[in-house]
């Protein structure tokens, strides 16, 4: 039997690893996505989180997943179905078991199917054994017997010695795929070696699992035919969402000569961020703090930018509407703050593991009065990197708040990411001459292009002055109450904001430049989107796709952009947010595709959905000529 019975090219494989959460499943995969990334594979992966801190054993909302795509070309996004499964319990299977290629592999720890586990998972009979798997190529394994026999010489607990069965069979795949053990043995010796005994013991359930493989005669699917992918000369690493974040948000730090002040608060997914500027803060001019609350880590981060560093803080959904005060009060005082809002499944806790873009619209108006901000959204895990420091960059240059919107696809999410090149960054300058200060020092006066004020210490000599939260008077910042001052500062802080948009680049359209229908996406979606585009252009068909990395202000572009296509298709992971952002400024003919279910998106689901809109095209429902194959 074929491995696959699904429409993949050659050289590309998904692997799921589900269990529970305490099975080590994301740290197994990582370690696999790693492996293959160092073998010039392109690998995107998902990781799929249960909701609870630690959900009971067994159960099927208790599963936790880590999917991965690896190829010898490009890839765009994780795979929505997989060729193998790594299942440590019936629940693990239960759950993915719709998912996997006809043909696909099943490899399913035997341990973990005992009566109380098939009545957790809510099976009649034992799918092992009662012919519901014949699809698919099943290998039985007793992976916490074949653990405890490969380690009987080490004087660990039998508790500690059932842990090492993720490396077992992390062992497994390494063999069904092809890679190499040398990457995970080094990480393991970094990691534990400092526990020797523990260390020695997980490198030889490594090594049991890797020789079991060969020994079972499993089969080994090789990417040697295509061999790696041709990228540009450089250095390349595996990095997840909210390590691109920390990286993006340091090299600007070190790019403006200043110091970079983190507030933060712990909350699922962001609270990684933390972690990571932690790991590396004697390395760079950062300082981190974990305050009380939401609202203290954002008045930290407002407050150390009024002190002349950059401000930074980051939150999820729930913290971004407690954090609204202080960022209305940086849009008053106009200095520069940068808000990150790793977005979940809401509303209040909501579904806080699960992905969805449900932040959109409380980012651009989620604050009393007139209370513009930079908005902008990553496409991938890498792609956070550049955002993070494009909102530093913009934050200084036009004395702003700017809101992020990741989400937890990506910050959890990975792939393979060339590292910048320092000298290759744009620069970033918040010095300029206003020829009034040689006088007097007014914190209001403003750039002439950018209309920023100009940042300076309260404390340094000459430039001493006071702002806060009343309205101010243009240019000497005293509080004023004066109704025509008041119109004319809301004006100019509204404008300061669109003048944005001549700094960025244009909106670059992929795809046919004119047509019937142009699919419009933001932040995670782009993988999807892009794949099924791309998908469907090979196809002969006349479509295109736009991706929005900014969303206030939109691109100067965008309206030129609308009127060369008969019709607008938002696809995003809410209710349709960006649709009504693009409806409120932009006139154009336009309907939506959303999703909120917690998951992304899938390439096959957005590729019907555009197939039956270009149907509407070719049988003559629109009245444009067709343009599809």
């Amino acid at each position: 039997m074929n491995m696959r019975n699904v429409s993949q090219q050659d050289g590309t494989y998904t692997i799921k690893f589900a269990g529970d959460s305490g099975d080590g499943i994301q740290l197994t995969g990582s370690r696999f996505a790693s492996t293959a990334a160092d073998g010039g594979l392109s690998v995107m992966t998902l990781s799929d989180y249960p909701a609870e801190i630690r959900a009971p054993a067994g159960t099927l909302y208790g599963v936790s997943g880590y999917q991965l795509k690896m190829s010898s070309s490009e890839t765009l996004e994780p795979g929505e179905k997989f060729d193998i499964l790594v299942a440590f319990n019936a629940a693990a299977l239960k759950v993915n078991q719709d998912q996997i290629c006809l043909g696909g592999i099943i490899i399913v720890n035997e341990d973990g199917f005992t009566t109380k586990n098939l009545r957790q998972a809510h099976y009649q009979t034992n799918p092992l054994s009662d012919g519901s798997l014949d699809g698919f190529r099943v290998f039985r394994l007793p992976l916490a017997k074949m653990t405890h026999l490969a380690l009987t010489k080490f004087s660990l607990s039998f508790k500690d010695k059932g842990r090492c069965k993720n490396f077992f069979a992390l062992g497994i795949t390494l063999h069904l795929l092809d890679r190499p053990l040398r990457e995970t043995l080094d990480w393991l010796q970094d990691k534990f070696g400092h526990q020797k005994e523990l260390c020695e013991a997980n490198k030889q359930a490594l090594v049991s699992g890797f020789e079991s493989a060969a020994v079972m005669e499993l089969p080994c699917f090789s990417f040697e035919s295509k061999g790696k992918i041709d990228r540009h000369p450089g250095t390349y690493r595996h990095i997840n969402g909210n390590q691109a974040l920390v990286f993006g948000l340091l090299s600007a730090t070190v790019k403006s000569g200043r110091r970079m002040v983190f507030g933060s608060y712990p909350i699922t997914p962001a609270s990684d961020i933390l972690h990571e500027i932690v790991k590396l803060k004697d390395d760079f001019p950062v300082i981190s703090l974990q305050a009380e609350d939401e609202m203290a880590a954002c008045g930290v981060a407002l407050g150390a930018s009024f002190c002349g560093s950059i401000g930074v803080t980051a939150t999820s959904g729930p913290g971004m509407v407690l954090k609204g005060e202080f960022i209305n009060l940086a849009v008053m005082t106009e200095l520069p703050l940068v808000i990150i809002d790793v977005q979940r499944a809401g509303p209040s806790t909501g579904m806080p593991t699960k992905t969805e873009q449900s932040d959109l619209l409380f980012a651009l108006w989620g604050r009393n009065g007139e209370s513009p901000v930079v908005v902008l959204a990553p496409a991938s895990p890498s792609d956070c990197f550049s955002v993070a420091y494009e909102a530093i960059r913009i934050a200084i240059k036009f004395m702003t708040p700017v809101i992020v919107l990741s989400d937890s696809l990506l910050a959890n999410g990975s792939e393979t990411w060339a590292l910048a090149e320092p000298d290759h960054l744009p620069v970033i300058d918040s010095s300029f001459d206003l020829e009034d200060e040689k006088k007097q020092f007014q914190p209001y006066l403003r750039h002439e292009r950018t209309l920023a004020r100009r940042w300076k210490v309260p404390g340094e000599a000459g430039f001493e002055h006071t702002i806060g939260g009343l309205e101010k008077e243009n240019g000497s910042g005293r509080v004023s109450q004066d109704p025509n001052n008041h119109q004319l500062m809301v004006s100019l802080r509204r404008e300061k904001i669109a003048r944005v948009s001549d700094d960025i680049e244009e909106a670059e359209v992929f795809g046919a430049q004119d047509g019937n229908l142009l699919v419009v996406g933001w932040g995670s979606t782009f993988g999807a989107i892009r794949q099924a585009v791309t998908d469907l252009l090979a196809s002969g068909h006349g479509l295109a796709h736009l991706h929005l990395r900014f969303i206030n202000p939109l691109p100067r572009n965008m309206e030129k952009i609308f009127r060369f296509y008969q019709k607008i298709m938002v696809i995003e992971n809410n209710q349709g947010q960006l649709l009504t952002r693009l409806r409120s400024e932009l006139t154009f003919d336009g309907e939506g595709l959303f999703k909120i279910q917690g998951v992304a998106f899938h390439v096959s689901e957005i590729r019907l959905a555009i197939l039956k809109k270009l149907g509407e095209f070719k049988n003559g429902s629109s009245q444009s000529k067709d343009t599809g194959s």
